[in-house]
């Protein structure tokens, strides 16, 4: 039986009548501002920061919010179902947790908590290479939950082998292969307060617990820390990697495999050539190339490049359900959304996680009916006019 996910809206009501308001805005724009009041600076800047002057940023904002939505009217909308198909797999909404590395930084339940509150809510989590806690830890805590697992493609082979077969062992069944950080970008946040997380052995946790990492070491990682992140420094990332490359991908890692990063046409083609199954249009929540176009204006060609051939996923820019409308009417099939779950991390860990989820699918399902429509596979196109940015 299909969610009801607009009651949310009353359950939240029903509540107010005993006394009880909810813990976080339920406008979920306003998260970033609360971040910014409750928590560490260099935190909050690294998960709010972006390349550059965060022109990246604000373009993918205004891209979605330049195109408006026509409702249509006199549907039967009664009964809705969000739910998809995506990469062979049942959602009951076309959203996932995207990958965001270091979650210790906001709450120290880190991954394991929005891991949780996704598995609760039934939308995949797709864990960052990054991350703060073990793989295997993440996946014990989400039982037989979906989830996916993302990976940072290192410089050694090895660890990138070891990483596949972890991830496919601890039951992480598709595979996000981001591209668009083969180097770090300039982000001034960071830099004006000198502060990575990476260089304090933060979000490390997959390297430093890595037989094949370890193996690379002279000393046991306790016994010498600063040795296991110069290692992890210098194999994080590799720029020499091209489309050639991804058959070593194809031949280690069994289920689907997603390119995230893809913006130009022509790349989305060549993913189709090398046998991918799917690509994430997105820029990184502009965080790696200042000046960048907007995810949500590249993501029309990208849909018309591929077609049915394979699955297009959207990410950058995304906090409302309307955005999530939007990106879906663009061709998207599900969409990824990142830093509004961390800030509910931050604020109030995995309930926190968990208000995320239910307000941007609340808002969702309210959308789609009074816009005139029952499921996700009913809108296109069409049901986008652009007006001022």
């Amino acid at each position: 039986m299909a969610r009801h996910w607009a009651d949310f809206q009353y359950e939240i009501y029903l509540n107010g009548m005993a006394g009880a308001v909810p813990r976080l805005p339920t406008d979920l724009t306003r998260l970033e501002e609360l971040a910014e009041q409750r928590l560490g600076p260099g935190p909050v800047g690294y998960v709010a920061g972006s390349a550059g002057s965060g022109s990246t940023a604000r373009a993918n904002r205004s891209a979605l919010e330049r195109r408006r939505i026509v409702p249509r009217v006199l549907r039967d909308v009664h009964e809705r179902d969000l739910s998809v198909e995506v990469l062979g797999r049942a959602l009951p909404a076309p959203l996932a947790l995207a990958p965001v590395g270091v979650l210790s930084i906001m709450h120290p339940d880190a991954e394991c908590a929005a891991a949780r509150a996704a598995a609760g809510q039934g939308v995949p989590f797709v864990l960052s290479s990054a991350s703060s806690t073990p793989m295997e830890q993440v996946a014990e805590a989400m039982g037989d939950a979906e989830r996916w697992f993302q990976l940072y493609w290192p410089r050694d082979p090895e660890v990138a082998r070891s990483f596949l077969n972890r991830a496919e062992a601890a039951g992480f069944g598709v595979l996000v292969v981001t591209l668009d950080t083969p180097l770090l970008a300039w982000r001034p946040r960071d830099l004006d307060q000198a502060y990575l997380p990476f260089l304090h052995g933060v979000g490390t946790a997959n390297y430093f617990s890595d037989p094949a990492f370890r193996a690379g070491l002279a000393k046991p990682v306790h016994e010498d820390p600063n040795a296991a992140v110069t290692h992890f420094v210098g194999m994080f990332a590799d720029p020499s990697k091209t489309w050639p490359d991804l058959a070593f991908l194809r031949e280690h890692w069994d289920g689907p495999i997603v390119l995230k990063g893809v913006l130009h046409p022509d790349d989305a083609r060549r993913a189709v050539e090398a046998g991918m199954d799917g690509v994430v249009v997105s820029n990184h929540g502009g965080r790696q190339v200042a000046g960048s176009v907007a995810a949500a204006d590249a993501l029309p060609g990208v849909v018309e490049a591929v077609g049915d051939r394979l699955t297009v996923l959207f990410d950058s820019g995304v906090r409302t359900g309307d955005d999530i409308f939007k990106a879906l009417a663009l061709g998207a099939r599900a969409v990824l959304v990142g830093r509004p779950y961390v800030y509910g991390l931050g604020l109030d860990g995995r309930p926190g996680v968990e208000h995320v989820i239910r307000c941007l699918l609340a808002e969702l399902d309210l959308t789609l009916a009074l816009s005139g429509h029952a499921t996700p596979g009913t809108i296109g196109p069409a049901d986008l006019t652009e007006g001022p940015g």
